[in-house]
């Protein structure tokens, strides 16, 4: 019996559910999966620890005004949307539990479940989960679990709509009819046999690099936001406090080509060295990598329509820019910045300004 059966039977029995709510904290992030019946999808994310909430709901095609009567017509995909936050769950985490869920090598549907709304997908918010999503998926598909290709497509976010509130934690509100259509869907003797004993052991993150000892050991100074808008000028108050963005070509780094380092503008922890800034041709200061990783804090930013990942510093929490991914060897990493966010000091006066430890990267 499929899902839209099982849901005939039991929808009179439910309530009426308080309205979900899309709103996130600016520091958390959100993930979103199709793995066939959004019933199934939720409680596996529900469990985790570090997910904040989870979203049935419809992703991946076009038009407006989404419903459970019209999502299949418009090219929609049943999907969950995971809020989560980062710093106790990571968003490669998410995509381990995602794998555990589904079967990879089925491009029609899933499981009892038939159709392309009933298709597995993972969409992407950014170029960093693209990159995690991508990694995870080629790694499946070498570990010889498989004996078929996976075929599980990877695709850039455009929109999500939350589903009726029936079907928010269906699982929940109605039990016997849940459980009922999972176990004639298939769907865990399918898993249990790929998976075993491993269905439920996520292999742990690789280690973050640790942050430059002489990073981790300095106090820097934040000043209040009224004492900030004394002392800075009114430009880097707004791109620093109220994230906004200077102009190309007009700004004071852009084109610098003299030794030295960055540092933030607001507290002075030393974000980036001359050593790795390049011409991007953006009218921007671009670098190919932090000079302290430890005092670079990256986040979704989801502004002006797009889907972007910002960069903030991590002590004095200054917006700096964003990170994009078309950068130049070694890295393939853009830290686009704001000059008027960042302080530059050169190489001869780094020991004047109590940064001397960084002279010996110009010697």
């Amino acid at each position: 019996m499929t899902r839209k059966q099982w849901l005939g039977m039991a929808l009179a029995a439910l309530g009426t559910a308080a309205p979900v709510s899309l709103a996130a904290k600016p520091e958390l992030g959100t993930a979103t999966f199709a793995g066939g019946c959004f019933w199934c999808m939720q409680p596996p994310f529900e469990q985790l620890k570090g997910v904040t909430q989870v979203l049935a709901g419809y992703a991946g095609g076009k038009g407006s005004d989404v419903t459970y009567d019209n999502y299949a017509e418009k090219g929609y995909t049943e999907s969950v949307q995971v809020t989560f936050d980062p710093k106790i769950v990571s968003y490669r985490h998410l995509v381990e539990v995602f794998w555990r869920q589904i079967n990879p090598t089925d491009p029609e549907g899933q499981f009892v479940d038939r159709g392309p709304q009933y298709r597995a997908a993972i969409y992407y918010r950014d170029e960093r989960q693209k990159k995690i999503a991508e990694a995870s998926r080629a790694a499946l598909n070498a570990s010889g679990r498989y004996d078929k290709p996976i075929v599980i497509k990877i695709l850039p976010f455009d929109s999500f709509y939350p589903a009726e509130d029936y079907h928010q934690d269906y699982y929940k509100k109605s039990p016997f009819s849940y459980h009922a259509y999972r176990s004639g869907a298939g769907r865990d003797s399918y898993l249990d046999s790929v998976w075993g004993k491993d269905r439920d052991v996520i292999p742990p993150d690789p280690p973050m690099p640790a942050p430059a000892a002489a990073a981790e050991k300095e106090v820097y100074a934040v000043p209040g936001k009224a004492e900030l808008r004394k002392r800075l000028d009114p430009l880097s108050y707004e791109v620093t406090q109220e994230d906004g963005t200077e102009t190309p070509f007009d700004n004071a780094y852009w084109n610098n080509h003299r030794d030295g380092i960055y540092v933030d503008v607001v507290s002075g922890e030393p974000l980036f060295s001359s050593k790795d800034k390049y011409d991007s041709g953006t009218g921007w200061p671009s670098f190919t990598r932090p000079l302290e990783p430890g005092n670079i804090v990256t986040r979704n930013d989801s502004s002006l329509g797009m889907d972007r990942t910002e960069v903030r510093s991590r002590h004095a929490n200054s917006h700096l820019g964003h990170l994009f991914d078309d950068g130049p060897p070694p890295t393939g990493e853009r830290f686009c910045m704001n000059s008027a966010a960042l302080r530059f000091i050169p190489k001869e006066d780094l020991e004047k300004d109590g940064y001397g430890r960084y002279r010996k990267l110009f010697e």
